[in-house]
């Protein structure tokens, strides 16, 4: 079974799929500089590609066929997600500071694989883990990061890619609200360019992503294995590092 940001060995890659892994890692990284470089700030205009993506490649490695067949729940995948959600905390915080407004991310990607699993085959043990993952989610809400409505986003794109022409729209709403963010709507009432820029991009990334998933790319795209999970505690430790020797 993949990962949600590695595919499987073995099974044809999905170029376009390890395109959206790329850009989500890159991303992030990104959006990530402002905790080193506080004078970059506007970087987190694009860091608001990496969570829909991250989502996205959850929902499009449960639709692969080999993940749609009636069985149990991949625990590996599921376990690599727990594992990495807790080695990645103290790295969080060195990062971001000793009280974080919220958990680091992989808590919240293990709940949205829970529902998303139990949304792509909703009998038995998928879904009583859905529902128990979505009421985790719902008193968890002020400690995850990007909330119940992050939760619930990779269940949003397996709707998504099920029946594009009519639920493109539950994804574009859940990242409106997994970002939402009172003050930004505020200045966008104001017109300030860079709140309005933040909402579009929120409402166009659930849609770019999900049009690069059905690009039949012909050029070979690295893939985007299990490494990708060190990258991600790896990450806040290089930018911890910079920020020691730079400022």
């Amino acid at each position: 079974m993949s990962t949600p940001l590695a595919g499987a060995a073995g099974r044809t890659r999905d170029a376009a799929l390890d395109l959206v892994k790329w850009l989500a890692l890159a991303t992030m990284f990104v959006d990530h500089l402002r905790h080193v470089w506080p004078s970059l700030y506007w970087v987190y205009i694009p860091g608001r590609l990496a969570f829909p993506f991250f989502c996205l490649a959850i929902a499009a490695n449960l639709m692969r066929p080999t993940a749609g067949d009636a069985k149990p729940f991949p625990l590996r995948y599921l376990g690599l997600l727990v594992l990495f959600a807790v080695l990645s905390e103290w790295p969080y915080r060195l990062l971001v500071g000793s009280s974080p407004q919220s958990l680091n991310v992989m808590p919240t990607l293990v709940l949205g694989l829970l529902i998303a699993g139990g949304v792509q085959q909703p009998t038995g043990q998928r879904r009583w883990l859905a529902i128990g993952a979505a009421l985790l989610a719902m008193v968890a809400h002020p400690w995850l990061m990007f909330g119940l409505a992050g939760a619930l986003l990779p269940a949003a794109f397996v709707l998504a890619l099920r029946r594009p022409a009519a639920n493109w729209i539950w994804p574009v709403v859940l990242c409106l609200a997994a970002n939402y963010w009172p003050p930004f709507y505020l200045d966008a009432t104001r017109g300030d360019p860079f709140a309005w820029l933040f909402i579009l991009v929120c409402i166009a990334a659930p849609l770019l992503g999900l049009w690069l998933l059905r690009q039949p790319l012909q050029g070979r795209v690295p893939p985007v294995r299990r490494w990708a999970y060190l990258f991600y505690p790896g990450h806040f430790l290089l930018l911890v590092g910079l920020r020691t020797l730079f400022t």
